[in-house]
């Protein structure tokens, strides 16, 4: 039994070997050989083989040396990667961090807001058309729906090709951008997307630095993810500076094309999108052989991205874009600048773009310009004449034209609203009409001879005196002793409250010389005192806003009826202008009659020929002309007889054509009759000077006894007194 149950129990074998002995015979053998282990017999540089295995070398450990170098070549790259992509997730946290902080640096996104763009005030003639803009921008806000298609593509084709594909930030643009400014050694290119450059734009600064790119990146992902492409294209091409103060495509059309941006050309629209690469560098009117060859590179792409047709790129290649010139230096500078002084007086304090509708006519401000501009050019320079001035306006004060100077590019001083300079004899109407309104008549006589006050003593400018002569050819004539005659009668103050009255509002001096016209006025307001004898005795105030719009249409302000009111009695109204009608027929004016018209007016020279003076006038168009150096030097003998007569006959001739001819208020009435000998004998006598200009060419005059016993007639032979007189007299 116990042998049974010794032989049923079950034995757990026994792996245990001492030692150096070998199993029993029989026994199973489970001990692994250095071939069996990993390895083969590698595994100890000074281990035994088996003597099984003695004298033959398995295939195992044939393999082992290949398998070595596979797994130190593996661990190796393994090793690579690894520090790769812990370095990678590394530069992740990283960047990760750089952003965030640069974007703590920025107003929260839920914050951000387009800023509003400056607005632009668009200055408009009466007839609807531009005369210049206004504001930090230089032009309104366009719709990229007003544009033509290739001007919004030529942007796209040269700056920013995959626009409409990436999602702010172009990876492959700044790839190939770091690409060239490796190559190049410096930095050729930046890989601005447009949405990038209309971030930097809309909230940052020029810097050039990696925090602002990376501002301007977030930025951009920003502008991407609230705007449409269109809207985004649509900021930028009203945000992006085109150099000369022009922000935007429609200032940049107006500025170097003369035109609105929907009207420019393919040609011009590829100037204007290469221009954003460098304003100043690429501007058409500073280098224009750069600026083509520019505009020929965005064609290029135009073309290679179809947005434009090889035909079309063809014709642009061959008549390429150039700036419009501003004629005579872009007189309408001068009424915008007008415009921008009085603004503030009719409007608050404006948000948006806005209209101003002016009174004046291009057409007119054109014919002023050049009558002004080519004298100057013809008979400048023998008169020593540099500067000029036109104000043209109705008889109720709304201004025409109005030319400040030679030409606004040299100088932008406007010389008719802010020179002051003294009238000399252009004042005289004003000393007249207080004669008038103190019971005097055209025909009153006064003495034209010489006259003293105090250690002042004026003379006449042909140095000579006519003796008893009515107050009519006393102001044709323009005698300067009657006319100071005059004004001691009425008084200096009473001259000067006439002044006042009819709109003359510097300082005037309440003297003697004040009847000469010693005090300083401006071109504007002495021509707008004359607008009353033109209107009928009405003061007006000159003006040049009519009304002001919202780009929505809404009107902010519209003039209504203005003026001083009634500032002379319709009687002398008629006395003065036949006295002033006068100087187109016997007097300084007399080269300037335009036939047909009736007109009146009056010509003024300063001391030592400063300044030259003309203020003219028909019943619907009152005009004056100065003409002077800026710094005061005298001129060459330029007078209100001469230079000023002759612009102001181009102009108003041009500016007259076509119209009917207007009586001129109550002159009829006081209209000097034909010549007869009492009228002659009244100005000397059939000898005197009235009669040498009226005598019949045949006549000789007979001898004469010396001037000096002619109380101051003029001698027979001085021709030169009548040349002076119609020539380059006052």
């Amino acid at each position: 039994m116990a042998q049974g149950r010794g032989r049923g129990r079950r034995s757990e074998p026994n792996f245990d070997v001492p030692e150096g002995r070998a199993p029993e015979p029989g026994a199973l053998d489970l001990r692994l050989s250095r071939q069996d282990r990993a390895g083969g017999d590698v595994a100890g540089a000074g281990g035994r083989r088996s003597e099984g295995n003695r004298g033959r070398k398995p295939a195992a450990a044939k393999r082992a040396p290949a398998r070595k170098a596979g797994r130190r070549r593996g661990s190796l790259l393994g090793r690579l990667a690894y520090g790769v992509l812990v370095l990678g997730l590394w530069g992740v946290i990283g960047l990760a961090g750089l952003v965030a902080y640069h974007a703590s640096q920025l107003p929260p996104i839920d914050q951000l807001s387009v800023p509003k763009r400056p607005p632009n005030i668009a200055i408009l003639a009466s007839d609807g058309s531009l005369l210049a803009n206004r504001g930090e921008t230089g032009g309104r806000v366009v719709g990229i729906k007003e544009l033509p298609p290739y001007l919004p593509r030529a942007f796209v084709a040269i700056e920013d090709r995959r626009f409409y594909s990436h999602f702010g930030v172009d990876p492959v643009g700044i790839l190939r951008a770091i690409g060239q400014n490796l190559t190049r050694g410096g930095v050729a290119q930046g890989g601005s997307t447009l949405t990038q450059q209309l971030a930097k734009n809309l909230f940052l600064t020029p810097e050039r630095s990696a925090s602002r790119k990376i501002q301007e990146a977030i930025l951009a992902l920003w502008l991407e993810h609230t705007y449409t492409k269109d809207e985004i294209l649509e900021l930028y091409l009203n945000r992006v500076y085109f150099g000369a103060g022009a922000y935007g495509v429609e200032a940049a059309a107006q500025r170097y094309f003369g035109k609105p941006a929907k009207g420019v050309s393919l040609a011009e629209a590829a100037m204007l999108g290469g221009l954003v690469q460098a304003p100043s560098r690429l501007a058409p009117n500073r280098n224009l052989p750069a600026a083509q060859t520019r505009a020929a590179q965005v064609l290029a792409a135009m073309q290679e991205l179809g947005f434009a047709r090889p035909d079309d790129v063809k014709v642009a290649l061959a008549q390429p874009a150039r700036p419009a010139s501003a004629r005579g230096g872009g007189s309408a500078n001068y009424v915008a600048d007008l415009v921008m002084d009085v603004l503030d007086d009719f409007v608050g304090k404006f948000e948006s773009d806005i209209v101003v509708q002016t009174t004046v006519d291009t057409g007119l401000q054109a014919a002023a310009e050049k009558a002004l501009v080519d004298e100057l050019n013809r008979q400048g320079g023998r008169y020593n004449v540099h500067q000029g001035a036109v104000v043209s306006m109705k008889p109720d004060g709304a201004i025409r034209a109005l030319i400040g100077g030679r030409d606004y590019a040299q100088s932008q001083f406007n010389r008719a609203t802010t020179a002051k300079r003294q009238p000399g004899s252009a004042f005289k109407p004003f000393v007249y009409l207080a004669a008038v309104e103190r019971g005097a008549t055209p025909d009153t006589v006064r003495e034209d001879a010489p006259i003293r006050i105090g250690n002042w003593q004026p003379e006449n400018y042909s140095h000579r005196y006519e003796g008893a002569v009515t107050l009519r050819t006393a102001l044709a004539l323009s005698l300067n002793t009657v006319a100071v005659r005059l004004g001691q009668e009425a008084g200096p103050k009473t001259v000067v409250q006439t002044a006042q009255r009819l709109g003359i509002s510097s300082p005037l001096q309440a003297n003697g010389s004040i009847a000469l016209g010693t005090s300083e006025v401006t071109p504007l307001e002495l021509t707008g005192a004359y607008a009353a004898f033109a209107n009928g005795g009405t003061g007006v105030i000159p003006y040049v806003v009519a009304a002001v719009k919202g780009t929505d249409g809404k009107v902010l302000y519209k003039r209504g009826e203005g003026g001083l009111g009634r500032v002379i009695d319709p009687n002398a109204v008629g006395m003065m202008n036949a006295m002033m009608h006068e100087t187109f027929v016997i007097g300084t004016a007399k080269k300037g009659d335009i036939p047909g018209w009736d007109l009146a007016g009056k010509t003024g020279t300063s001391q030592d020929f400063r300044d030259a003076w003309f203020v003219g006038y028909s019943g619907s168009l009152v005009t004056g002309v100065w003409l002077g150096n800026d710094d005061g030097e005298p001129t060459k003998k330029a007078s209100g007889g001469n230079l000023p007569v002759e612009i102001w006959k181009t102009y108003m001739t041009q500016a007259l054509k076509g119209q009917n001819p207007v009586p001129l208020p109550g002159m009829n009435r006081w209209r000097k009759a034909p010549e007869t000998t009492a009228a002659v004998a009244s100005a000397g006598g059939p000898e005197g000077l009235l009669g040498q200009i009226f005598a019949p060419p045949q006549a000789q005059p007979a001898p004469q006894a010396p001037a000096q016993q002619r109380r101051g007639r003029p001698a027979q032979d001085d021709r030169n007194f009548l040349e002076k007189l119609f020539g380059i007299g006052e």
